[in-house]
């Protein structure tokens, strides 16, 4: 029996999370939910048939008490999935200290300190076991009014791959999954329609769904990728693979100004692919 311990699995990502978990392993999951608004949590928790426990992760000895009750009410844990987060829209410059601790707090100092008290439990226990972090596309590039949440993802993205190296040696793989743009129409996490339609756009063509990232999440915490450590599986259609939205910087049909005209009676040598067959080199 495989004990999962999901933080932020009252709604959105979290609750997708804990659905995949359920759905997948009926017979061979224990679940164990967490978060901080308890109605959605006994809710999810009811119809999966899980254990839960309504908590606040801003609080500094909130993350191991969480995961000390987990393992003591409902046995040891396999598998930490951190994915409580929040996004608040904040400008760099108006910023203020409480806004900037809060965010931290939830975004990197819960996961690092609940990462920190399973992996002291798993070694006392001589268990090996598998952390996944949710971290974000904004790790890799900020936006307006998203640079803490941005700052906050990119430091939990070190902090995944500084306890791979440091757990590996005692089983216990740590990874994170990053989603690209997925809409759950939070009321913790509200995004404009505006923001949404521009950041939506991916070379796969379609907005991420929760369960998309569930089932990255369900894939890299199990047994299939019991030699992955230290990685951050982008989970974007796409997305940061570069900028699909941007135009050409030179029109295909346009002469590159760059480039000096070649003499009027200078013979120009045939273009390779003209005679070569499609698919081989010239």
């Amino acid at each position: 029996m495989t004990h999962v311990l999901v933080t932020g699995a009252a709604g959105g990502i979290g609750r997708a999370i804990a659905e995949e978990f359920a759905a997948r392993d009926a017979d061979g999951t224990r679940l164990t939910l967490a978060d901080r608004d308890g109605p959605a949590l006994a809710e999810t928790a009811g119809r999966l048939g899980a254990a839960a426990r309504t908590v606040d992760l801003t609080g500094p000895e909130a993350p191991a008490e969480l995961v000390a009750w987990a393992w003591a009410a409902h046995g040891p844990v396999d598998v930490l999935v951190n994915a409580a987060g929040v996004y608040p829209s904040l400008d760099m410059a108006e910023v203020r200290a409480e806004e900037w601790d809060r965010l931290f707090a939830v975004n990197l100092r819960a996961p690092v300190l609940a990462t920190a008290a399973y992996a002291r439990l798993a070694v006392e226990h001589a268990r090996p076991g598998s952390v996944v972090h949710i971290s974000s596309g904004s790790a890799l590039r900020a936006r307006p009014g998203g640079g803490p949440y941005a700052a906050s993802k990119a430091a939990l993205e070190m902090a995944t791959r500084a306890a791979a190296l440091e757990l590996g040696p005692h089983g216990i793989r740590v990874n994170a999954v990053s989603p690209g743009f997925v809409p759950v129409d939070s009321d913790c996490n509200p995004v404009a329609p505006q923001y949404a339609a521009a950041i939506g756009a991916n070379p796969l063509g379609r907005p991420g769904t929760p369960r998309d990232i569930a089932r990255a999440v369900h894939w890299i915490a199990g047994a299939d990728a019991s030699w992955i450590t230290g990685e951050i599986l982008r989970v974007d259609g796409g997305s940061s693979t570069g900028a699909l939205h941007l135009p050409r910087i030179w029109p295909p049909e346009t002469a590159d100004p760059r480039e000096e005209p070649a003499p009027p009676d200078a013979q120009q040598p045939p273009h390779p692919s003209a005679h070569a067959p499609e698919g081989h080199p010239a």
